[in-house]
């Protein structure tokens, strides 16, 4: 699968998979801005979710092993696994019965940036491992002003907040956009860690795949 990946690792083809999801996705999210007003929150939820969902699709549709669902962290004393805590995650990555990368799938970054920094040094520091942390955006901005005179885009991605964390915390393996912000293509630190979702399906993913680095016993819930 990996030579038919890289056999369609072609400039026009990048912009082709990057622009084919965006939109099924913004239509999708169109398509549930016509619910009623008092079921907004509901919206946005369903779109999340499937947001989720058709990025699964495309990573199964090149074949490989991943899922939602609950990672298990076993939490050892004295050598024996004595207890498990649960984390949910979007997107986990499996290679057998180890978890290779674990995934956070989002339409916006808003609001969770910051979890998606902790989750990566929480799981570091519980297991002594590194597994990679990938994030993946749908895009960063959203609407404002509530007459026509007065709509506008605002940008919901906080750069400090970024910065800082991938300095003084950890930096994540991968971070991923469909719509990618102009500032992220030429600030210092953004630029090195963000790129668009082709970089992940035709050659980050993969690299990340062969990594050596895992946490044995993991165990993610069933698939949904």
């Amino acid at each position: 699968m990996l030579g038919a990946v890289r056999e369609s690792d072609t400039a026009k083809n990048r912009v082709v998979v990057n622009r084919t999801i965006y939109t099924i996705q913004q239509c999708i999210g169109a398509a549930l801005d016509a619910l009623p007003a008092g079921q907004s929150n509901t919206a946005r939820k369903i779109n999340g979710d499937l947001f989720e969902r058709l990025v699964r699709l495309i990573l199964g549709s090149v074949g490989i092993d991943c899922t939602s669902g609950v990672v298990k962290v076993p939490i050892e004393i004295d050598g024996q696994v004595e207890f498990y805590m649960s984390y949910q995650h979007d997107l986990i990555i499996k290679s057998g019965e180890f978890v290779k990368i674990i995934g956070s799938v989002k339409t916006s970054s808003k609001d969770r940036l910051d979890k998606i920094f902790v989750d990566k040094f929480l799981l570091a520091r519980l297991t002594g491992k590194e597994v990679p942390h990938v994030a993946i955006f749908l895009n960063d901005v959203q609407g404002k002003g509530k007459t026509p005179q007065k709509y506008g885009v605002n940008a919901t991605f906080l750069p400090g907040h970024f910065k800082g964390y991938t300095v003084r915390l950890n930096p994540l393996d991968g971070v991923y956009y469909f719509d990618i912000r102009p500032n992220m293509l030429t600030e210092k630190i953004l630029k090195d860690h963000i790129r668009t979702f082709d970089h992940f399906l035709f050659r980050d993913l993969w690299t990340l795949l062969n990594r050596a680095a895992l946490v044995a016993r993991i165990e993610p819930a069933a698939s949904s």
